[in-house]
C-alpha cells in the first residue's frame, strides 16, 4: 500500500467491487467501525490508482484458460492477466496468486 501511495497502482475493474466488499465484510464481523470503512474507502480512493478502463479490457478467454492452468478464480486471474500485460508487479498475499505470479515470470511484492 505504501508503494501504491507513492507510486501509484493499475488495477482491474473489479477491484474497486472488492475491495469495498473486503471493508463491508470487515464492519459487519466488527472488525472495523462505519467510521473506519468510511475512512479507509475514502484513503483508497484517493490514492492514485487506475482502474483499468473497457478498451484495454482483457481478452477473457485467454483469463479463463490463464485461471484454469494456475488453479485461481477468474477473479484473481484477472489482476495477474493485468500484471501481464502491462508489464507490472503484482501485490498480493495469496500464496496461490504468489505462486502463478512466479510461474507466469510476474514480480511478486508482498
Amino acid at each position: 500500500m505504501d508503494r501504491a501511495a507513492i507510486s501509484g497502482a493499475v488495477v482491474p475493474r473489479i477491484w474497486p467491487l472488492e475491495i469495498s466488499n473486503v471493508l463491508l465484510i470487515a464492519q459487519r464481523r466488527g472488525k472495523i467501525t462505519t467510521a473506519e470503512l468510511d475512512r479507509k474507502l475514502a484513503q483508497l480512493l484517493a490514492m492514485p490508482i487506475e482502474v483499468e478502463v473497457p478498451d484495454h479490457a482483457p481478452d477473457w478467454h485467454q483469463v479463463v484458460r490463464l485461471a484454469d492452468r494456475a488453479g485461481l478464480t477468474v477473479y484473481d486471474t484477472t489482476y495477474l492477466d493485468l500484471a501481464i500485460r502491462r508489464g507490472l508487479p503484482l501485490a498480493t498475499l495469496d500464496a496461490r496468486l504468489a505462486r502463478a505470479s512466479r510461474d507466469a515470470g510476474v514480480e511478486t511484492l508482498a
